[in-house]
């Protein structure tokens, strides 16, 4: 009985034992206490490549990457992301460990606000420049981009130098940036300073205070990098919180219990309000390990098995029936060790932890506990990291370390639910113009379309949904913060309130107006480049097919031949007073004397002697001006083909003599379908749209006919070659056109269908953005700007 009674001794293996010692030499660590916050920060040395070198023989380092529309995408495009966000977790093997970390910290409202306020000038401009600062600040207020999001993947790997490192690591990144490339994920990496920066803002969990630090500071200074980042103090006297700086922190560790968790739980922390850091460790297991691994402990579930069937015999019962539990168990692990056998899946030990930082211990308990909360709601529970407070805290900190011994096996397809991508943001600094604010997250969305690779662009939408409005109201933001020139194709005279009010020049071009263009006005600025008398044939000669239909060879001939005898005078005595009219190249022709020349001549004459002569006369307008309205309303349409030509090629001019300044031409088509349904107009606007961005046009076409777009494969180039569309309501049939040309998801359909005016899609390069964009209408600019019949 006493026998029975004793403990016995429990012997351990010699593998057991050393393992049990390593665990307690890695706790108790070296015995000393760290006497500088300095001396906290776990690596040794970061280097002006971005490379950090934490431990003796592990160095790291770090990347940034953008957003990309999961959460938006269909169902479809949704399994595709998470395929291949699979696939670039089974890329990372057992030599790398790698670190996810998502930043959310209070930025510097001040700087925010002081980068979208337009300052006022010495001019008559003023008042809208407050107007249009004032209507910003109020839509800044409804999002949140005072807080600043951020994602960072940082690698490290085991080298014996820095210089194997660096090149292994170089290989790492390359392969990095190929597997972003083909999710359409956008990266960059991270060089040593703009690692400081990182770190410095991770450890104040802030930005409020600016970042100074130069490498060439370090040996007058004899201070080290941490001394530019560390911040006054921490301490790490609370069990379950510490202190950096000023600020009070937690450090929590979630803990899995579903075995299939939704692919929201990583988005849904991400939109917790506050200063926090969301950071995940994850190491990959040697695939026949993880083998050997799963099959251990599935021969040990087995055995278990066996036991209960054999305490089931003796107790009399059924030897089936066991506990649901194990049976449970037995059939997880029998299913895991067939992917593992059979299927793309890996495993991979994962930690998730999250860092909550705030001003006060009551404000930081509150957001702990809605994180909590949040944890629950997806069947995981967070846990503060009671005592590792430091650990928690340092191992979050980007440099690919984990000082945290607690982590969960997962699978491929498990470890991809943390899907780390949710939807995209648009705030760039700088020239950028404002487009409304995301309809997803109610934060501003600011773009320069100067940074896209093509910035010609499109509006569409139906009638009433907000098409002219959106294009004065980036006229108006182009006019108050660059210098960029601004012409304006308008049929139907919606445009000369706004330019009146900016102090342009609106033109009236009809049969009645005296306000004339000459067709044959011709640019000298670009002699030593290209010839202009060949720019300036090839527009007549487009003229002329619009005047007589077919232009013969022979026809072609004689005009270019007396277009040069008609230009030399002014090319002696370059005066307005010696540029030509059409009724001198009119003249000229009939000297020909031929037949060809004859019917060259009667074709021109009701342009230049009868009803259709408007512009058989020298420009008598200020087409200088900064910005300039083509009003074509009252051209009728005898001569809209013949107008429009004219219009465009005066826009050529002005893109012309503004390169030579190194100075911007932005172009606003109305109606750009009515450029699209005659032959040499369409031909002319195809040929703005593939040759405009070299010599700095940004040409943008409204139209609510997507349908033209599709006539001929030539005008179809214009999707192609326009990186900025600006997406209202849609028609039903227009949708599906949409879908096809510029890859948009039915879900994201969604929101140019039956949508309100000002409501949309924004399409920013490869980025796709819903927006909402409500002008104030208490202002001067909004009763400028809006077409509504009630409301001018």
């Amino acid at each position: 009985m006493s026998k029975d009674n004793t403990k016995q001794e429990v012997k351990l293996t010699r593998a057991e034992k050393k393992e049990i010692n390593n665990i307690i030499a890695k706790y108790k660590g070296d015995g000393k206490k760290a006497m500088s916050a300095q001396q906290s920060i776990p690596y040794k040395r970061l280097y002006p490549d971005g490379i950090c070198r934490v431990d003796e023989d592990f160095y790291s380092k770090s990347i940034l990457f953008e957003d990309i529309n999961y959460q938006l995408a269909e169902n479809e495009d949704k399994s595709a992301i998470f395929d291949g966000w699979s696939n670039f977790l089974n890329y990372f093997d057992t030599s790398i460990k790698f670190q996810l970390s998502f930043l959310n910290i209070t930025g510097n409202e001040k700087i925010f606000e002081d980068s979208i306020t337009i300052a006022p000038q010495e001019d008559d401009f003023n008042s809208i420049r407050e107007e249009y600062s004032d209507m910003l600040l109020k839509q800044l207020s409804k999002g949140n981009n005072g807080i600043i999001k951020r994602k960072y993947l940082t690698f490290g790997i085991h080298a014996d130098s820095y210089k194997k490192a660096k090149t292994r690591l170089e290989r790492i990144e390359t392969d990095i940036y190929n597997n972003f490339k083909k999710l359409g994920v956008r990266m960059e990496s991270l060089d040593g300073k703009e690692r400081l920066h990182l770190l410095r803002n991770m450890l104040y969990m802030d930005e409020k205070q600016s970042f100074n630090f130069e490498w060439n500071w370090l040996p007058v200074s004899g201070l080290s990098t941490k001394d530019f980042i560390v911040p006054s103090s921490f301490y790490f006297g609370d069990a379950k919180r510490f202190k950096t700086g000023d600020k009070f922190g937690a450090v929590s560790f979630m803990e899995i219990l579903a075995p299939e968790l939704s692919d929201r739980v990583l988005a849904d922390f991400l939109e917790i309000e506050g200063n926090q850091n969301v950071t995940m460790h994850i190491q990959s297991i040697d695939h026949s390990k993880a083998i050997k691994m799963v099959k251990r402990k599935l021969s040990d579930l087995e055995k278990t098995k066996i036991d209960e069937q054999k305490k089931a015999v003796r107790s009399g019962y059924d030897m089936d029936i066991m506990p649901a539990d194990l049976a449970l168990f037995l059939t997880e692990m029998k299913k895991l060790l067939q992917d593992l056998q059979s299927r793309n899946e890996r495993l991979f030990y994962f930690t998730f932890m999250i860092v909550n930082t705030e001003t006060s211990k009551d404000k930081l308990d509150n957001i702990v506990f809605g994180a909590t909360s949040l944890a629950g709601k997806h069947n995981c529970i967070l846990h503060r990291l009671d005592y590792q407070q430091e650990q928690g805290f340092m191992s979050c900190l980007p440099l690919g370390k984990n000082l945290i011994d607690i982590r969960r096996c997962m699978t491929t397809t498990a470890t991809a639910g943390f899907v780390p991508f949710t939807t995209c943001e648009l705030f760039q600094n700088g020239n950028a113009l404002y487009y409304g604010i995301n309809a997803l997250s109610s934060n501003l969305l600011m773009a320069d379309r100067k940074l896209l690779k093509n910035p010609n662009g499109l509006i569409l939408g139906t009638p009433g949904s907000g098409k002219s409005f959106s294009a004065k109201r980036e006229i108006v933001n182009v006019f108050l913060i660059t210098d960029d020139d601004i012409a304006i194709l308008d049929p139907e005279a919606e445009y000369a309130p706004l330019v009146q009010k900016l102090n342009g020049q609106v033109i009236k071009i009809s049969p009645l107006s005296k306000q004339f263009i000459n067709p044959m006005d011709i640019s000298l600025d670009n002699m030593e480049e290209e010839n202009p008398l060949i720019l300036k044939s090839d527009f007549i000669l487009s003229l002329f097919e619009v005047m007589m239909g077919k232009v013969q060879a022979d026809e072609r001939s004689i005009i270019d031949s007396c277009l040069q005898q008609v230009y030399m005078p002014y090319f002696l005595d370059p005066q307005n007073t010696q540029m030509p009219i059409l009724e001198d190249l009119y003249n000229t022709i009939l000297e020909r004397n031929s037949p060809q020349a004859k019917h060259i001549a009667e074709c021109m004459a009701i342009y230049v002697t009868g009803s259709l002569n408007v512009f058989n006369h020298r420009t008598n307008v200020d087409i200088s001006n900064r910005v300039v309205c083509f009003d074509t309303k009252e051209l009728g349409n005898a001569l809209k083909e013949f107008g429009m030509l004219v219009v465009q090629d005066q826009i050529w001019s002005r893109v012309s003599r503004n390169r030579n300044d190194k100075k911007s031409t932005r172009y606003y088509i109305d109606e750009m379908h009515l450029l699209l349904g005659k032959e040499q107009t369409a031909n002319y606007t195809v040929e703005i749209w593939k040759r405009f961005r070299k010599w700095g046009g940004i040409p943008t076409g409204l139209t609510q006919n997507v349908k033209d777009f599709l006539c001929s494969p030539q005008v179809a180039n214009i999707f192609e070659n326009s990186d900025f569309v600006y997406l209202l309501n849609q028609a039903g049939g227009d949708r599906e056109i949409l879908s096809k040309q510029l890859n948009i998801s039915p879900h994201q359909l969604s929101y140019v269908t039956n949508s309100g005016a000002g409501e949309g899609l924004l399409i920013y390069g490869s980025i796709i953005i819903p927006f909402i964009d409500h002008f104030p209408k208490d202002t001067e600019l909004y009763k400028i700007m809006t077409t509504k019949l009630e409301e001018v």
